[in-house]
């Protein structure tokens, strides 16, 4: 059973143009430059200063395996694209809202 998974998982990669493993690999590389852009646009936002470049980075890093798929797939379904925009939509959502809570609290913290 596990072998007819992995088979099929590997036929998606075939069939599509992208190979699952260098998905998974940006997908989950990504996610240590990621938290630290988030950290470093705290940090840039308790300072009072420009969060522009870590907002672009952590945007970057959020959908580069996404980047990856669009570059490198062929073939992808339109409701593959959907689910991933209802993906992207919802994470932005989701980083913004919990990204302004940590700078209203460090803020809180240092008595600003």
């Amino acid at each position: 059973m596990i072998e007819a998974f992995q088979d099929w998982f590997l036929s998606l990669g075939e069939n599509y143009g992208v190979n699952p493993w260098v998905f998974g690999a940006i997908y989950v590389g990504a996610i240590p430059f990621f938290l630290a852009s988030i950290t470093w646009l705290v940090t840039r936002a308790r300072a009072h200063r420009s969060t522009v470049v870590p907002t672009m980075l952590a945007g970057f890093f959020f959908v580069s395996a996404y980047l990856y798929l669009a570059i490198a797939g062929r073939n992808i379904p339109v409701w593959v694209w959907i689910f991933l925009a209802v993906l992207v939509v919802y994470g932005a959502w989701s980083t913004i809202r919990d990204t302004r809570r940590k700078i209203a609290a460090a803020k809180a913290a240092a008595g600003e």
